[in-house]
């Protein structure tokens, strides 16, 4: 039977602060909300009551704003109280890693531990490794190459295999039961000789043809810092596109001192400041984040903060960190170095306790930009839907192609709605 309407009826109406409302609504047409709701602080969202805004107060006017999947632009913070709001965010917590060796060391139990701090965290993780995927895209993870991910002729092809990709490549422990829905995290990351830029560190980003576009990472004439930053002001146009995604970038991580020489160690970290500080400047929306994985990497727990690549500085208060205190970002360099301090062997992977590191600051991080995603309040565009203001019953129309929903309700703070619906005709 084809659905050409959604009735809110049955519905759990639920305060979740931390919590995340999804609707799947089939078919296309007109969406109505009717009757009083009954408010139920312990009732399981997977059950069924009944819902409607008028737990908004009499003084208060009652919003619902619809927006299609991939959504229109999401503004950081709610404009009225009493705004009842519907965004395009599947919720399912499911991620996808992008990565090479050192990420599946990161991932891997008994050494980063970050396969288990996301299960712990409750996200449903899966990866792509070396052979993955179409044309074994996944042997290309370098910084040119991420225009063929994203921008490329074959684009589509790579990023839907990516959305559908539910298996493990690497092995690492992760929740038992798959949610469901497609991918919505994703994450990506090159490998340390990534690091190794030729040109300046103040070069801006290139524009036009860029030489670096499709290329490995092997050429220091090609592999500049004004390439690589183009490359990445490439991908926003791609990034803009999907408001239904969250994509992280993860740094390129730092190479030893035995890799690599100042000039070209200076180039790193002046490009994965400008990812950090300004790439992602004048850009509108809230689905893009960068974790210097670079920066994390260069002090560690020794007399001089970078001799000892088995002793870590995780909880330390100086040092060079990126991560979440008290409720803010923190990214900050204390330690003056541009080499890996987790290098040791002529092997310019991070030894465990770098990993180690990474993980205890990655994951608090990842949820507090998961959390501004999915709480930011989307801001309809014409034709995308039509907002209704005033009491219950609201009635709007439902934009063409879409299906996935976020529902939060703004009294005196956003507070999330979990419900169910079921579909009427």
């Amino acid at each position: 039977m084809t659905h050409s309407s959604v009735s809110i009826q049955n519905v759990i109406y639920r305060f979740v602060i931390a919590g995340t409302l999804f609707l799947s609504l089939p078919g296309a047409g007109v969406i109505a909300a009717g009757q009083a709701p009954s408010y139920d602080e312990a009732t399981p969202p997977s059950e069924t009551a009944t819902i409607l805004a008028s737990e908004a107060s009499a003084t208060e006017t009652p919003t619902i704003q619809v927006s299609p999947s991939p959504g229109p632009q999401i503004s950081p913070s709610p404009q009225d109280a009493g705004q009842v709001q519907l965004a395009p965010i599947t919720g399912h917590k499911k991620l996808i890693f992008i990565h090479h060796s050192t990420g599946e060391n990161w991932l891997t139990d008994g050494n980063g531990d970050l396969g288990i701090a996301l299960r712990d965290a409750g996200y449903f993780v899966s990866d792509t490794n070396y052979g993955w995927g179409p044309d074994s895209i996944g042997d290309h993870t370098d910084i040119g190459y991420w225009y063929d991910w994203f921008n490329g002729p074959s684009s589509s092809t790579y990023m839907n295999a990516l959305f559908t990709e539910y298996g493990q490549n690497s092995s690492y422990s992760r929740l038992a039961t798959d949610p469901g829905g497609q991918n919505e995290i994703i994450m990506f990351k090159s490998c340390f000789p990534n690091s190794y830029l030729g040109g300046s560190p103040s070069d801006p980003p290139t524009t036009g043809a860029n030489p670096l576009r499709g290329h490995d990472a092997s050429d220091d004439t090609i592999h500049t810092v004004g390439n690589a930053k183009g490359i990445y002001k490439d991908l926003l146009t791609y990034f803009a596109t999907r408001q239904d995604n969250l994509f992280i970038v993860i740094t390129a991580p730092p190479q030893g001192s035995f890799d690599t020489d100042a000039a070209h160690a200076a180039n790193a970290r002046a490009f994965n400041d400008w990812l950090v500080n300004n790439w992602l400047t004048g850009y509108s929306y809230n689905n893009v984040a960068v974790f210097d994985f670079y920066t994390v990497l260069t002090s560690d727990g020794g007399s001089t903060r970078t001799n000892d690549p088995d002793v870590n500085d995780l909880g330390w208060s100086d040092g060079n960190h990126h991560r979440v205190v008290s409720g803010a970002v923190q990214h900050t360099q204390t330690v003056n170095n541009n080499y890996s301090a987790y290098a040791t062997g002529g092997d310019s992977h991070p030894t465990q306790a770098g990993s180690l590191k990474a993980t205890g600051e990655f994951v608090g991080w990842l949820n507090y930009y998961y959390a501004r995603w999915v709480g930011a309040a989307p801001t309809p565009q014409s034709p995308s839907g039509t907002i209704a203001t005033g009491n219950p019953p609201f009635t709007w129309t439902k934009p063409a192609g879409a299906t996935q929903y976020r529902l939060a309700v703004y009294t005196n703070a956003w507070a999330e709605v979990a419900a169910t619906l079921n579909a009427g005709t």
